[in-house]
């Protein structure tokens, strides 16, 4: 659904936060429906009671004094229609009305959502006339949503207005970050240019297969991209092991593992018959991740951010884990590397990853890059 499209077809504030036509409720401006949305996000993220949202678009289809009789027909049969815990608010002022059904149960058909959907379609239908009701896109998002790894991008982003405010507000950040991006993945290709020779002669020598290793990750926004590194593993290896340890990681169930010997060990695989000699010194140094400058040059990474997924990782995250991928772009870098790296548990490090995105700042990030080869050097969690 475009949301984009202008709205002065809809006169003014004509229905504006607070109390509507006769026999509706109050319906929320755009910034504070955005926030609910937000809340209610947040709620299911720990309740596992989905929540549905309604959107009925009026887009540009009407004139003016049409479109605002149509608007106070929906809106007094929404009044009606809808219970008083629902919220009905703009989505986007004076052009897109929105209700957030809150806790409906479970979903899949013949399911609460299903009626719910099924009864919010008819009710519309028998209030409005037939042409009214064919020129009102309405359409329907169920939070959490499926995140099906066929398609190009796993998040609905409808569900998520309050982070495109939140980007939109903060462009002069969000400029100043890619600036630094660019800069600094240009900087290290050109100063590590003589390692990336020799680090591939290495690699040619001492086993079999090709110099650069490219895995399909995710990235902000559940989407894909391919993610460059060097070869670290013999070719053909069989990925179950890393599968399964991942799977015990984020569900809360995996076991440290050893870590030369000195009693503390680390919650990633240390031993791991996949790794060559001269891949396992890389891992030790990062030197494998030095091609990922070349994904932050493209703009599918920053220099700074939560390192991006396996696809099978995001398959066993909890609904609140996802948020890592949606508020900003991975990094070759992070608050969690350089704060313990793989001696904390998964769900610790995906709270650092989320109070990066909500604190984030250049100097921030400028901060952590000039802690990132202490914290490599000295502060282990590499493997």
């Amino acid at each position: 659904m475009n949301l984009g499209r202008s709205c002065d077809s809809i006169s003014g504030d004509v229905f504006a936060a607070g109390p509507g036509p006769a026999g509706t409720r109050n319906v929320l401006n755009e910034e504070g429906f955005h926030r609910v949305i937000s809340l209610e996000r947040k709620r299911t993220e720990r309740s596992r009671k989905p929540f549905l949202l309604m959107l009925l678009d009026m887009g540009e289809s009407l004139p003016s004094q049409e479109g605002s009789e149509t608007l106070a027909k929906i809106l007094s049969t929404l009044a009606v229609a809808t219970r008083e815990t629902d919220v009905t608010g703009w989505y986007k002022n004076n052009c897109a009305v929105g209700v957030v059904f809150t806790e409906i149960g479970d979903k899949g058909p013949g399911s609460a959502v299903g009626n719910m959907i099924s009864r919010m379609s008819e009710t519309l239908r028998d209030h409005l006339e037939l042409e009214e009701f064919n020129q009102v896109h309405i359409s329907f998002h169920v939070f959490p949503e499926e995140w099906s790894q066929g398609g190009k991008q796993l998040s609905n982003p409808t569900l998520y207005p309050d982070l495109s405010d939140r980007a939109s507000a903060n462009r002069i950040s969000r400029a100043t970050k890619r600036m630094m991006d660019i800069a600094g993945s240009l900087w290290a290709l050109l100063l590590f240019s003589p390692m990336f020779l020799a680090i591939a002669v290495a690699i040619k020598v001492t086993s079999k297969g090709p110099v650069f290793f490219r895995q399909r990750r995710i990235g902000q926004n559940g989407e894909p991209f391919t993610l460059l590194k060097f070869r670290s593993m013999h070719v053909n290896n069989d990925a179950s092991i890393h599968r399964e340890y991942v799977k015990q990681l984020i569900v809360g169930t995996a076991e440290k593992q050893p870590s030369n010997g000195n009693g503390d060990g680390h919650f990633k695989l240390t031993l791991d018959p996949r790794v060559t000699r001269v891949g396992s010194l890389m891992r030790k140094t990062s030197l494998d991740e030095l091609p990922q400058f070349v994904n932050v040059l493209r703009g599918e990474m920053s220099m700074v951010g939560p390192r991006p997924p396996i696809p099978y990782e995001v398959e066993s995250y909890d609904v609140w884990h996802r948020r890592r991928l949606l508020e900003v772009k991975p990094g070759i870098t992070g608050l969690w590397q350089v704060s313990g790296r793989s001696r904390m548990k998964f769900d610790d490090m995906v709270r650092l990853d989320l109070r990066y995105a909500r604190t984030y700042s250049p100097w921030m990030d400028l901060k952590i890059l000039l802690r990132t080869p202490g914290a490599v050097v000295f502060g282990g969690g590499a493997y």
